[in-house]
This record gives C-alpha cells, structure tokens and sequence, in this order.
C-alpha cells in the first residue's frame, strides 16, 4: 500500500518508456511525503482498444491512486496535482491525463503480515 496503477493506449507511451513513467510516479508518491518508499507499488495496464470523447483508440493517460484512508482531501489532490504535472511534462501533446485517489477501508483492508 499504496498502489497507483497506470492506465493508457498501447501506443500512448512506447514499451521502452515504460520504467521511465513509473518511475516518475514512484518518485511523486515519495516526494509527497505520505508513504513509506518500501510500500509505495505502481504498475502499468495497456489497452488495445479504447475509446475518449467519441474517439477510437485515442491516447489517454489515467492514474487510479488507492491508498489508506487517513489523508485529507488536500493531501490527495496535492498528490494528484503533482502526478499529472509530471505526467503533462512528459507527455505535452496528451490531452487526456488525469489521476483520482480513492481510499482503502483500514476495517476491512487485509494483507498476508494481518493473518
């Protein structure tokens, strides 16, 4: 915990890119000061089809943020601020990135170190 999972087009972002941008957000989840590095997971998902504003297969970036509930609501848009910022940086000509953070329910989250 957290997991920050990265949604995008198959050709949003080129294969040899692809450490480049989790690590990007790897490192604004640790400069956000919220989480323990150690804990922080992100991963990328691929989509060979998609469709954005009516458009087929058009590029999109989108960050589902899940992490422990605890934050403020401006602690959470701080941290989705920074993420697209990056991400804006990398990917100037994408239109379509965006990022939301949800919460885990500390009564009925559950790992293997809880059993």
């Amino acid at each position: 915990m957290p997991h920050f999972l990265l949604h995008t087009t198959t050709d949003t972002i080129a294969l040899e890119q692809e450490e480049r941008f989790l690590q990007a957000i790897h490192e604004e989840a640790v400069a956000s000061g919220l989480f323990a590095e150690k804990d922080i997971k992100v991963r990328m998902d691929r989509y060979e089809k998609s469709m954005v504003g009516g458009k087929v297969n058009a590029p999109f970036v989108h960050v589902f943020g899940y992490i422990m509930q605890g934050r403020t609501t401006e602690m959470k848009a701080v941290l989705s601020k920074s993420i697209v910022a990056r991400l804006t940086d990398m990917l100037p000509d994408i239109q379509a990135i965006a990022m939301n953070v949800d919460d885990f329910e500390a009564a009925t989250y559950c790992n293997r170190a809880k059993l």
